[in-house]
């Protein structure tokens, strides 16, 4: 900081030399003011206003940008609940008989009694053990030349003493779609059941399961080529301690997971589902996805929060006008659907589309282009706000085509579901060791969750692995579908 003797020495240099002062203080003043601005920001951000996890909010209140629906909490009317019904054929009875009279007090033991038409049940679960099956071989003699024929083992049997497909299925699904790590899952077969079961043989099912579905993987890509609609995303994962990338690409239907150490097109042409995709991609505007010659559509839930931090932290109202917009026009589509029809009006898509362009001249009003900075090469720094408008206006098409195409959904939140529960699997785990064990992690992941989607049972969906006759997933719709 400087002194009033050494400011009184620079004033006496005269006006030059106290303006170089000025214009320096001038810029630090600003490096300093947009450096707070920027910490502020990203101080800022929660999952309301970015793509941040609702995880990272703390204990603060939970922010969503879904308008409240009015209804009360808990199961709705017409719900289909969970309650413990009465059986007509229960596996065993108890009878519990009176020991004395409680009038006289006459010992009863040796009276016969007689059931009541009051009956009350208890459902509970077996005694939990390993069953040990042991196989063996005949011989036959044949009656016309003596020859002497042994039994071959069926295939499934290749060592002296193994695990069965049962416990080899549930090893696997607790793994992969429970997300317990190794050591759990030990710690559990040895309360439940009394065995010990070592890590090495928990990761050899998963690997033999793996091995064992690529042609399903194979299915599921066919199938992902031929639909309408995908929704894609990405998002990183460790694998030996290095940053690496999970692709996925995911139906109502299906779903495939892939990981891979890039995260733009090299990574997706490996996925090997997009290169050869005509139908539509929804996706948050990651620009390697518009390199595919498919349609595209943007997931409007990004755009409403970049809008929102827009708004609150920029304080620019055509982000508060633009975010009401989108949501007026799904509003809009949603009752369209609900009526029946399969279009807006031309009119009223005129109209929305007027809107929109006229927000969009209002948000360059308030965020001009910056300034080339003298002798400084390469395009000069954008803000955010004028990047978002950039997007907007480049990809109008795209950021509407849940207007034009009552198909086309207004968010990728079926993606974002999809990652959830691999983000999960890291957080518990913290990663993988190995890229063999990540893929094999992937492809199951990918089987779980499409059997899942599709209302199929999934411990029996692993137990088909092990014997050799995979189930595979339907193509035409399921009635039963679930979420993941």
């Amino acid at each position: 900081m400087l002194t009033r003797e050494q400011f009184q020495e620079l004033a006496d240099q005269g006006p030059d030399a106290v303006f170089a002062l000025v214009s320096t203080l001038q810029e630090q003043v600003e490096t300093l003011s947009a450096r707070v601005k920027e910490l502020e920001n990203r101080l800022g951000k929660n999952s309301k206003n970015s793509s941040k996890p609702p995880s990272t909010d703390g204990f603060r209140k939970p922010v969503t940008l879904r308008p409240k629906s009015g209804r009360k909490p808990g199961g709705q009317r017409g719900h289909q609940g969970c309650t413990l019904q009465f059986t007509e054929e229960p596996d065993q009875t108890v009878f519990h008989d009176p020991h004395a009279c409680s009038c006289c007090g006459k010992e009863l033991a040796q009276v016969e009694g007689v059931p009541t038409e009051e009956r009350r049940q208890v459902t509970d679960l077996p005694p939990l053990a390993l069953e040990v099956t042991e196989h063996r071989v005949r011989q036959k003699a044949c009656p016309d030349c003596g020859h002497l024929n042994t039994a071959p083992f069926p295939e499934t049997l290749k060592s002296r003493v193994q695990y069965g497909p049962r416990i080899r299925a549930l090893s696997v699904y607790l793994n992969s779609y429970q997300l317990l790590p190794y050591g759990r899952i030990v710690q559990i077969y040895r309360d439940l059941f009394g065995a010990s079961v070592s890590p090495g043989t928990l990761e050899n099912a998963q690997q033999t399961a793996s091995s064992r579905l690529e042609p399903v993987i194979e299915f599921l890509k066919k199938q992902l080529k031929q639909v309408d609609l995908i929704h894609c995303d990405e998002s990183g994962m460790r694998i030996g301690a290095k940053l690496h990338w999970l692709h996925s690409v995911g139906t109502r239907l299906f779903t495939l997971y892939h990981w891979h150490r890039k995260r733009g097109k090299e990574g997706m042409d490996d996925m090997g589902v997009l290169p050869d995709y005509r139908g539509r991609a929804v996706h948050d505007c990651w620009m390697p996805y518009f390199l595919y010659t498919c349609l595209h559509c943007l997931c409007g839930a990004h755009l409403l929060r970049e809008l929102t931090a827009v708004r609150d932290q920029d304080a620019q109202e055509w982000a508060g006008k633009f975010l009401g917009l989108l949501l007026q026009i799904k509003e809009a589509v949603e009752n369209a659907v609900g009526t029946g029809r399969t279009r807006l009006s031309p009119l009223l898509e005129a109209r929305f589309e007027g809107r929109y362009r006229m927000l969009l001249k209002e948000g360059y009003k308030a965020n001009p282009p910056p300034e080339s900075p003298p002798n400084k090469r390469g395009r000069p720094k954008q803000s955010a706000a004028r990047n978002l408008l950039d997007r907007l206006d480049k990809h109008q098409r795209q950021v509407l085509a849940f207007m034009y195409d009552f198909s086309v959904p207004f968010d990728n939140n079926l993606a974002e579901r999809d990652i959830r529960m691999i983000k999960v699997k890291l957080k518990v785990s913290g990663g993988f060791r190995s890229g063999e064990g990540a893929g094999a992690f992937c492809r199951v992941r990918s089987y779980l969750s499409t059997m899942r989607k599709q209302g199929r049972p999934l411990l029996s969906a692993l137990e088909s692995l092990f014997r050799g006759d995979p189930v595979y997933p339907t193509v035409e719709d399921c009635p039963n579908s679930a979420p993941v």
